[in-house]
């Protein structure tokens, strides 16, 4: 008799394994990491905070710089710059109108823009990262009542703002509630820090004075609301 020898077992084409590698959670997630860190060293050689100081480049005037600053504006929020920073810097260099337009456009472009990174690139790893009850809850509270969830975000900011777009990511909120809730909620804030910015000449006057309540004011209140979600979310969240 003849010995039978085990059929040799097909090998897989580098070329779909290479694909499978790449296309994985955790490559996808690597992906993500270079890209933020990238945008963070851009920020740092760009350094926006001399706009306040140095003002707007010359060649650049009107809707233009407007538009420009936006973009900017935008792409500096997902690398992590401060808001408020840049809200201030609108204010002072386009004025309360032109600046917050410009603030708001930049805002809603930088939170898509993280979300989408979040979503396409790091929803799978950060889903397998972010375990734990409390996070397990905050999925199910932006997935259930995404809109109202964010739109509190937004309203009463107690986290940071790049923070908030990739935890949203990782949910399964849309994006059409998402981007609406942030465009709707950043207005106060946003209008706030954007009028001090354009008063800042003017330390003492009453629009100023006002302005800068309202920050404080509703710092407090985001501190207050963070608070009771970050217990409700330790009990579970109850459904509503």
């Amino acid at each position: 008799m003849f010995d039978l020898l085990p059929a040799p077992r097909p090998t897989e084409e580098p070329a779909p394994r290479l694909s499978r590698v790449l296309l994985s959670p955790w490559s996808r997630f690597s992906l993500l990491v270079v890209v933020l860190l990238g945008a963070a060293s851009t920020m740092l050689l760009f350094e926006p905070q001399r706009l306040i100081a140095e003002g707007w480049p010359p060649q650049l005037t009107g809707g233009t710089a407007a538009m420009v600053f936006g973009l900017a504006y935008g792409t500096l929020t997902v690398a992590f710059v401060p808001r408020p920073l840049l809200n201030l810097a609108a204010g002072a260099l386009f004025g309360a109108q032109t600046g917050l337009a410009a603030a708001l456009a930049g805002t809603v472009l930088g939170a898509g823009v993280s979300f989408m990174l979040g979503r396409v690139l790091g929803q799978d790893a950060l889903r397998t990262l972010l375990r734990g009850k409390v996070l397990t809850a905050a999925d199910g509270v932006l997935s259930r009542h995404g809109f109202r969830s964010v739109l509190a975000l937004r309203l009463f900011p107690g986290v940071p703002f790049a923070a908030a777009n990739y935890c949203a990511a990782t949910s399964r909120m849309g994006y059409p509630p998402f981007l609406l809730a942030t465009g709707l909620g950043s207005i106060p804030n946003t209008a706030a820090y954007v009028i001090a910015g354009s008063q800042a000449a003017s330390p003492t006057s009453p629009v100023f004075l006002a302005a800068m309540g309202f920050i404080v004011v509703s710092a407090l209140g985001g501190a207050v609301v963070a608070w009771r979600k970050r217990h409700r979310l330790g009990q579970g969240a109850p459904n509503d």
